[in-house]
């Protein structure tokens, strides 16, 4: 009888040996959870920095950092991490950790902008390209210079004044890397007006040629892994962007002497439009790089305003 009581009825499991998998999930979820609130909170204080300073870096409200070091976030996603460690300036092994113990896997493969020097090898390249930057500040649009993988190498006031107000990302700042800043970084719309269209949809089709003739570019290969993540852009990259360009014609794919909708913070030129020129000396374009020049749409005057007449002359 002792035996039929330990094996319960025929076709019932334990009633202990059914709950206990789910338990032993829940102890692990807890156990995982509660070292990622110490791997935060200990970090911070390390740095010396308050709940407040950390909020401030991440341009959060301290009420919704607070809940990320109290464990109450429930769907942690790779931007959110990747901001999170940025903003505790944590190491490649906290890295580790902090995906580890918020989301039981391995951070994303590592990407880092290259200092300008370190995207050319010769010296005679480098020093051409300190004297193109120079050339460069002198113009009066935004402009950009970047390689294959849309990491760039040089901007211009003009430029950097188009993206001022938006705010930092840890890997998908316009300065940083183009590719990554249109389709990665949540500010984009704000001053890439029709931002799906006009931009997302171009870029991705301008990238699958990229990653066709670059298949095995460790950078190409990261923004690959974190579209996957992402089922509407992993879906617009397989599905949306051969439709589009069979739908359209593969002109729209070309950047230069394209027409894209501008939201600019300088009030002067408001939402306005950009003409895409792309010019390189031959001396760059062997390196790889492209320069890209948004040439802004001339803005249009207010109209006359009719004078009120003299209160007398009524």
């Amino acid at each position: 009888m002792a035996n039929l009581a330990a094996v319960g009825r025929p076709g019932v499991h334990p009633r202990r040996g059914r709950e206990r998998p789910g338990r032993d999930a829940a102890v692990r979820g807890l156990v995982r959870t509660t070292r990622l609130k110490e791997l935060i909170r200990q970090r911070r204080e390390e740095l010396g920095l308050s709940q407040d300073d950390i909020a401030a870096r991440l341009g959060i409200g301290v009420r919704a950092y607070g809940n990320r070091e109290r464990g109450l976030v429930k769907a942690w996603t790779d931007r959110k991490l990747l901001a999170l460690a940025e903003a505790l300036e944590m190491s490649e092994q906290q890295r580790f950790w902090l995906f580890r113990l918020a989301v039981d896997r391995e951070p994303p493969r590592s990407w880092e902008p290259l200092a300008p020097a370190a995207m050319v090898a010769d010296a005679e390249t480098q020093d051409y390209l300190r004297n193109y930057a120079t050339m460069m500040d002198a113009v009066a649009f935004p402009a950009v210079l970047f390689d294959h993988r849309w990491d760039v190498a040089l901007t211009n006031p003009a430029f950097d004044a188009l993206f001022r107000d938006v705010r930092p990302h840890p890997t998908a700042m316009p300065r940083h890397n183009l590719l990554r800043f249109v389709l990665f970084h949540p500010d984009a719309h704000t001053v890439l007006a029709d931002h799906e269209t006009s931009w997302c949809l171009p870029l991705l089709a301008q990238f699958a040629g990229a990653l066709e003739a670059h298949g095995d570019d460790p950078g190409l290969l990261a923004v690959r892994e974190e579209i996957a993540r992402d089922p509407i852009m992993d879906t617009a990259l397989r599905q949306g962007v051969p439709y589009w360009v069979r739908s359209v014609g593969p002109d729209v794919v070309y950047r230069d002497g394209a027409e894209r909708p501008l939201r600019h913070p300088d009030p002067r030129w408001g939402r306005t439009t950009c003409r895409l020129v792309c010019e390189t000396p031959w001396a760059l374009e062997a390196s790889g790089f492209t320069r890209m020049t948004l040439v802004l749409a001339e803005p249009r005057p207010d109209p006359p305003r009719l004078k009120a007449l003299p209160s007398h002359s009524r």
